[in-house]
């Protein structure tokens, strides 16, 4: 099975070879059949605590690393400023 892919904005690295990743979705709301952004966070591997808030990173799928980290950080797609 193909693991998960994501794109997102760091919006924190204040944790040890952890950092934050926001990541927005667009949905369709049920009732007014508008468009509504709707985002989630998720805890990533970054072993080098090389990204910075403001990185816009891609996050992959990846075992259980503790508790709350699944995913880890892959590449860095633009820099935050």
């Amino acid at each position: 099975m193909p693991r998960r892919t994501l794109q997102g904005i760091v919006v924190s690295d204040k944790s040890d070879k952890t950092v934050s990743v926001r990541v927005e979705n667009r949905v369709m709301h049920p009732i007014y059949k508008k468009y509504v952004k709707v985002h989630k966070k998720y805890a990533a591997h970054d072993e080098s605590n090389s990204y910075k808030i403001g990185d816009v990173v891609r996050i992959i799928e990846s075992r259980p690393i503790s508790k709350t980290k699944k995913w880890i950080v892959d590449s860095r797609i633009e820099y935050g400023g």
